[in-house]
């Protein structure tokens, strides 16, 4: 995948935003499991009643914890509190009917909190029946807290100091939660309505979750949406760099990369590469940073169930280990399938005429068979194993879940822990091992999107082998289209030499036509005028020029070329014809069409130049579209025409009407003909004979027939003597 990622430069913006965007996403589920933690220890457990120090209290009960106050204690507590009296009609609370109260009044100091701890500590000591150590008689009938004016303040607060340090052993949350239960029964007592209180606390907690998830549906929706722009604009780029790439493949790259698989490439890589990178953006940064943030906040909650979480942890890494090292490999093997199959149906698509004249259905059909239950296996495999890695996660979360609720509960029953906080705690975990599901689909899609990935690199990144020049030439505006070979060589890369000391010139106003047995190298002669291959030694002139040095474009902008395999596009006939022309008028339109004998078969048509052509021009004959292919060549009005073998599906009458029209369409240009059949070329003013990658001979019919062999041979073999006469 690294090998694509500089593609995705242009769509940064979308990744940072997409990045910040999944960053509040994760704050916000990382925030849900405190808020739950708080409505069940708060506002369920304590009612709603958070507060660490009292807002009112009783005076009586003020006067108790005064008595393990210091002065100076007492001081900061009276500077923060105002008193009412009895009676008082400015307040409501209830308990102004029998005694007066103190009310919070200003922002407490720091250490308040601390102060109050230790009274409300002692207080509730004395009154479950501890005073070891105050030497005080527990059987008087008096109030014991008036006995305890009469024990020395430095007794009462060692007292005090005493009963903090057996807290101090449970924990501070003890502490806390001791002060805060001792502060809403004094609520109670007070008159506050807890019921009241409970319910705003937890409405209020309910709404901010609410806000909170809001935030992070939204955060999601965006997300996935950054992340489809952006995947689907890199699947975008890369199918038309790829497409691009491509169109400027030479014959070699053709030769190494088969049809069936750049079609893959093209479109099923590019498919896997488009939806794992959804998937990435999605999931690959936010996973890290929720997990991470889980285990922070699952430690902070509960630092001694951790272990349950790191035991997760490395049982889960060892089941994705243990499945990505078996399945890696077979993603490989898919896509290698994927081709093959491709492949097989391409040839059976193209082939079923021959196929059904041969009557071998039932061996393609195996054919088929075999490949498609190969790539079946393998995607068995490969699911069989992904399907065993969500039931696992599943196994292990629920064991973690009850390993939290069986050593929490423990925790709990030594308030060690509070309800909240451990079911807190099991929601982190979950999100952890969640975090790591999550991330399994990425390993899930990731091998077969590397691997694809990999493929549309190694065609984006082959270097073609024919390019332009640094500081190309240019052609004279008196183009001439004089093409001269100069012991030219050429062979296919990794075999002998299929050209040899190529030597001639075709001259313009001339037809220069090239015979020769099946392989002897008459196309390949001719595919290196374009530079569909380059020569490996000698050269190919153009008006003196060198046709490498010039650009591709350059060069075959004067060219018109009629492959040896008739191609058609889909569209209609005017838009094949004017494929090289664009500026083509109608009359001129017509005038190719003449030329190339098209005409005639497009007035009986429906629409005339506006009939639909189909996928490879499948609604029409062979004759007629090599026809179509000649009048596109002509409707470019090049310089060069080159004509490989493309009357071979004509008729003897149709060829001879043709090359009468062409003699005198093409006075002025180059004209070069590949063909097998004499009749076509025996009016050539230079034929070339090639036997073996070598000239064997050049000149005119009759020269030919009198001084070369080859030439003769295959004369004899199609014609008469009289014909030949």
């Amino acid at each position: 995948m690294l090998k694509i990622m500089k593609y995705l430069k242009p769509y940064a913006l979308f990744l940072i935003i997409a990045i910040v965007l999944l960053y509040v996403q994760a704050i916000t589920n990382l925030a849900l499991p405190d808020y739950m933690s708080k409505i069940v220890n708060i506002g369920i457990q304590q009612s709603g009643v958070e507060d660490t120090i009292p807002k009112v209290i009783r005076s009586s009960e003020m006067k108790k914890l005064f008595l393990f106050m210091t002065t100076e204690e007492k001081n900061k507590i009276l500077d923060s509190y105002t008193y009412i009296k009895k009676g008082d009609s400015k307040y409501t609370y209830p308990v102004l009917k029998k005694e007066s109260v103190y009310i919070l009044v200003k922002n407490p100091q720091k250490d308040l909190e601390n102060i109050f701890k230790k009274a409300f500590l002692a207080v509730n000591a004395i009154e479950k029946g501890e005073t070891e150590g105050l030497k005080i008689n527990t059987k008087s009938k008096l109030d014991i807290f008036k006995l305890l004016f009469f024990v020395p303040q430095q007794q009462r607060l060692d007292f005090s100091n005493n009963i903090y340090k057996k807290f101090e052993l449970m924990g501070d949350e003890m502490i806390k939660q001791s002060l805060i239960m001792a502060i809403k029964n004094e609520y109670e007592k007070v008159g506050i309505d807890l019921y009241t209180y409970q319910k705003n606390y937890i409405f209020k907690a309910g709404v901010i979750m609410l806000l909170i998830t809001l935030i992070g549906a939204l955060s999601a929706i965006a997300v996935g949406f950054f992340a489809s722009k952006t995947a689907g604009g890199l699947a975008r780029d890369l199918r038309e760099k790829l497409f691009t790439k491509v169109e400027y493949f030479a014959g070699e790259e053709f030769d190494k990369f088969s049809t069936a698989s750049l079609i893959t490439r093209t479109t099923n890589d590019i498919t896997q590469i488009q939806n794992v990178m959804v998937i990435l953006i999605r999931i690959m940064f936010y996973a890290p940073i929720l997990s991470i943030g889980a285990i922070f906040k699952a430690i902070d909650k509960s630092p001694s169930l951790s272990w349950t979480i790191a035991l997760a942890v490395i049982i889960l890494l060892g089941i994705i280990g243990s499945i990505f090292t078996l399945a890696v490999p077979k993603f490989k093997l898919i896509q290698k399938l994927v081709d093959k199959l491709n492949l097989v149906s391409r040839e059976n698509l193209t082939g079923m005429m021959v196929i059904r004249a041969f009557n071998t259905d039932n061996r393609e059909k195996e054919r088929f068979d075999e490949i498609n239950i190969d790539l079946t296996k393998t995607q068995l495999f490969v699911g069989r194993l992904m399907a065993f890695l969500m039931p696992s996660m599943i196994f292990v979360m629920n064991g973690v879940v009850l390993l939290i609720m069986w050593f929490g509960a423990h925790q709990i029953n030594q308030f060690n822990l509070q309800v909240g906080d451990m079911m807190a705690f099991m929601q982190y975990a979950i999100q952890v091992i969640f975090s790591f599901l999550m991330m399994s689909m990425i390993f899930i899609f990731l091998p077969r999107a590397s691997v694809s990935a990999n493929r549309v690199a190694e065609v984006l990144n082959t270097k073609p082998t024919i390019t332009d020049p640094k500081n190309p030439k240019t052609l004279t505006e008196n183009i001439k289209g004089i093409v001269e070979f100069k012991n030219v060589y050429f062979k296919y890369p990794g075999g002998d030499y299929a050209l040899k000391n190529i030597n001639f010139k075709a001259l313009p106003g001339r037809t220069t036509a090239i015979i020769g047995s099946t392989g002897s190298g008459k196309s390949t002669l001719v595919n290196l005028i374009p530079r569909f291959y380059d020569v490996d030694k000698g050269l190919i002139l153009i008006d003196g020029i060198d046709v490498r040095e010039l650009t591709q474009n350059e060069l075959r902008k004067y060219i018109g070329y009629v492959p040896q395999n008739t191609t058609l596009f889909s569209g209609t006939i005017e838009s094949n014809i004017k494929y090289g022309n664009e500026n083509l008028t109608d009359e001129e339109m017509e005038k190719v069409a003449d030329v190339s004998e098209s005409l005639e078969f497009i007035n009986k048509l429906p629409k005339r130049f506006k009939e639909e052509v189909s996928q490879e021009g499948k609604n029409f004959s062979g004759g007629q579209k090599q026809r179509l292919s000649i009048a596109r060549a002509l409707a470019k009005k090049p310089y060069i025409y080159i004509f490989d073998d493309s009357f071979s599906a004509l008729d003897f009458k149709t060829d001879l009407s043709i090359r009468k029209k062409l003699k005198s369409y093409t006075k002025n240009s180059t004209v070069i003909i590949v063909a097998q059949r004499i009749s076509t070329i025996i009016n050539a003013d230079q034929i070339i004979v090639l036997d073996e990658g070598e000239i064997v001979g050049i000149g005119t019919h009759k020269e030919l027939m009198k001084t070369c062999d080859v030439y003769r041979e295959i004369a004899y073999s199609q014609l008469s003597e009289e014909e030949l006469a």
